[in-house]
């Protein structure tokens, strides 16, 4: 894939299947830049890209706030030169019966999930636009067909989609494409975390009776971002293992 020297900043790249996708993506020559709000966990992701002799550099932001998501983009490009990836990556649940939740509930996630992903575009969009050219990769999730429990996580993972599509009509005559990948079950910590039983029952579901893991989402990352899909522009793309065919049920 064309993607070797170019500058890719991950939301919530800390841990899960940001991690895993930083890591691989850096070991293809992209220089990555670590976000999430927890700076520990940044400069430890950091830490082993650059061991691993690829390059690296963190940036703690809260994705909800303007201010200082537009300060992120600042520092990236005063270091680097340049931004040519953003992968819209970070993300939350609070998942509860609809009757349940609160407005705190659904207004904490749809922040986190869709404004978030909003601002960072605005924010990438304004550097990618001189450049003429960009790569937007939003990760959505499976979920956005419908889910149990999951109003707020539904309609923000949605919103992602539709979001993606936009921007995709919008930006295309400006050398940016943008693109959409909703993950199934993915091995991340929040995976872990499940109980066993919860664990077998969710796998018996999967087309492919087994879950993804990380590597499973860099490649299809690296894919929208790569040269070699200079021309593919509004898609979303599951990474699922087909369960998306059917109905967002176990």
């Amino acid at each position: 894939m064309q993607i070797k020297g170019r500058v890719a900043l991950i939301t919530g790249s800390a841990s899960g299947m940001g991690r895993g996708t930083a890591e691989i993506m850096a070991q293809h020559g992209v220089k990555i830049v670590i976000n999430d709000v927890n700076q520990s966990m940044v400069d430890e992701v950091v830490k082993g890209i650059k061991e691993a002799g690829g390059e690296a550099m963190g940036v703690v932001a809260d994705i909800t706030k303007k201010a200082e998501v537009d300060a992120m983009f600042k520092q990236v490009v005063d270091t680097y030169e340049r931004i040519d990836i953003l992968v819209n990556n970070a993300g939350i649940f609070r998942d509860k019966a609809f009757l349940k939740m609160t407005e705190e509930d659904w207004d904490k996630v749809l922040d986190v999930d869709l404004k978030g992903v909003f601002l960072c575009c605005q924010g990438a969009v304004k550097y990618m636009r001189e450049q003429a050219y960009g790569r937007i990769v939003n990760i959505s999730s499976r979920a956005w067909l419908g889910g149990p429990g999951q109003a707020n996580y539904s309609a923000a993972k949605a919103g992602v989609v539709g979001l993606t599509r936009t921007l995709a009509l919008e930006l295309g005559k400006r050398g940016i494409t943008a693109n959409c990948i909703p993950p199934g079950l993915i091995e991340t910590p929040l995976w872990h975390a499940l109980p066993e039983e919860v664990k077998e029952r969710l796998v018996k579901g999967q087309p492919m009776g087994r879950i993804g893991s990380p590597r499973d989402i860099a490649r299809a990352v690296m894919f929208f971002a790569s040269d070699d899909a200079g021309y593919i522009n509004g898609q979303t793309m599951y990474v699922c293992g087909g369960k998306s065919l059917f109905a967002n049920i176990g």
